[in-house]
């Protein structure tokens, strides 16, 4: 064979090949050429690096990569699950004893009922709820993420995960991102900044919020446990609520790369940027180190901005039941206005208006939805979960209107927070309003799939 034979031949098996598979085999080549060089010539590797190769070889591997990293983030999910209930309960009693004595003062300096509502039931109430709700689970995620980051792990995730978010048309980085929006989707959107192509980090932007962040967890365990694993009890309740919450996440990443993968075919056309991840060591994490490290940095920057956002938004609430117009509540008419759409969806009128209002942060949905139910006038907490439940099915509740509410939850826009950080990261508008737009739109849209399904074949 002549060597224009030869090019021709090396041209059409080029020409066959995807870029990017050029470019991984181009990669591949040059490292085990310059691996069968230094081997030659010295061995440099120790045992601590034989020992990483093979376990790289298995959680990197095609075959169980995945179900480890599904599996790591169930045990994530549970000891968050788990041990935030105690410290959650504890903060709660505190807050409920301070409201107590806030009362006590305001009686005794004889304050118009007016006052005590606006800034103790509902500025207080709201803000106290924030904290009781978000802190212990993000005191508990973080500290593990960071450990995980540390010992090494996550840089086997983005491995994993390049390879789909490439055909996507995104970075493989975003995986990382899509990580921390597990614990914050605001801090998540700040992460964002790792990506160097602006059109991929545009992506990974628009579509991290579909990854359950801390605010939205509450909603999602509390109505798993409620419906969708009320028939187990004890320590197999927990498990089936993590198992059922893993399958919400794999929804929500379905969404992301099927988003992501239209966005790049349409207003963010282009083609994925390449890179070259190389595996780092693992190491073992100083844990006291990183654990302070990341409850005080981490943990305290999302619950401060959580907290400014939440308190305005409990005073507003209890301003719309408090106030009437004719003979009902402002929050009543709102409700009465929503309710047609909702029903539409599989839900009603008041889980609407509770999303809504729940905009500036996700931990007070539940308690505007049951202060709505109840016409209490105030944020509203159930102590028993057999309590809350009977309360949801008296308003006719059924595995649908559970399912849609957590489907809603799951897929529905940014909190305040998240669009604010958004505006401050892309000084865009258009593209704030982008990230608002689309999730809404698909909320919707899947909310009333689902309902229109279930009733179709009769199954409520």
């Amino acid at each position: 064979m002549n060597t224009a034979d030869a090019l021709e031949r090396i041209a059409r098996k080029a020409a066959e090949m995807a870029p990017g598979s050029i470019r991984e085999d181009v990669v591949g080549s040059i490292y085990s050429q310059t691996r069968l060089l230094t081997q030659a010539v010295v061995s440099t590797k120790s045992e601590r690096d034989y020992r990483s190769e093979k376990i790289d070889k298995i959680l990197t591997s095609k075959l169980w990569g995945f179900p480890i990293m599904f599996l790591m983030l169930g045990i994530v999910l549970w000891l968050t699950i788990a041990g935030a209930n105690v410290p959650s309960s504890l903060l709660a009693d505190m807050f409920n004893y301070l409201e107590a004595k806030l009362t006590a003062l305001f009686a005794y300096m004889h304050a118009p009922e007016w006052l005590h509502g606006m800034l103790v039931l509902g500025l207080f109430r709201g803000t106290g709820w924030v904290v009781s709700v978000m802190l212990p689970p993000m005191a508990i995620f973080f500290p593990m993420f960071a450990l995980l980051e540390n010992y090494g792990y996550l840089p086997r995730v983005a491995f994993n995960m390049d390879r789909l978010f490439k055909s996507a048309g995104a970075h493989g980085k975003q995986s990382l991102t899509m990580a921390m929006g597990f614990g914050c989707n605001a801090a998540a959107i700040m992460s964002t900044r790792i990506i160097e192509s602006p059109r991929e980090r545009m992506l990974a932007i628009l579509t991290n919020n579909f990854i359950p962040c801390n605010g939205r967890w509450p909603t999602l365990i509390l109505l798993a446990s409620m419906f969708m694993a009320a028939s187990f009890t004890g320590l197999s309740a927990t498990f089936m609520t993590a198992a059922i919450l893993i399958g919400f996440v794999l929804i929500g990443v379905f969404v992301t790369l099927t988003v992501s993968w239209i966005l790049s075919k349409t207003a963010l056309k282009g083609i994925p940027t390449h890179y070259t991840l190389e595996l780092p060591p693992y190491r073992r994490p100083k844990f006291l180190d990183t654990i302070i490290r990341s409850s005080v940095d981490k943990t305290w920057l999302v619950l401060n901005r959580a907290v400014k956002v939440a308190a305005p938004a409990a005073l507003l609430t209890w301003v719309l039941a408090n106030i009437d117009i004719g003979d009902t509540s402002i929050l009543m008419h709102f409700v009465q206005f929503l309710d047609p759409f909702g029903k539409a969806l599989g839900m009603d009128g008041y889980i609407l208006a509770a999303f809504i209002i729940g905009l500036p942060a996700n931990e007070i949905v539940i308690p505007v939805l049951l202060m709505a139910y109840l016409s209490t006038g105030s944020l509203t907490e159930v102590e028993e979960m057999s309590e809350l439940k009977r309360i949801l099915l008296d308003q006719g509740w059924t595995w649908l209107t559970a399912l849609n509410m957590m489907l809603f939850s799951l897929l529905h826009y940014p909190c305040g927070t998240t669009l604010l950080n958004i505006y401050k990261e892309t000084k865009s508008a258009k593209w704030t309003f982008m990230s608002f737009i689309i999730p809404t739109a698909i909320a919707v849209g899947v909310t009333f799939l689902v309902a229109s399904i279930a009733r179709w074949f009769g199954w409520v």
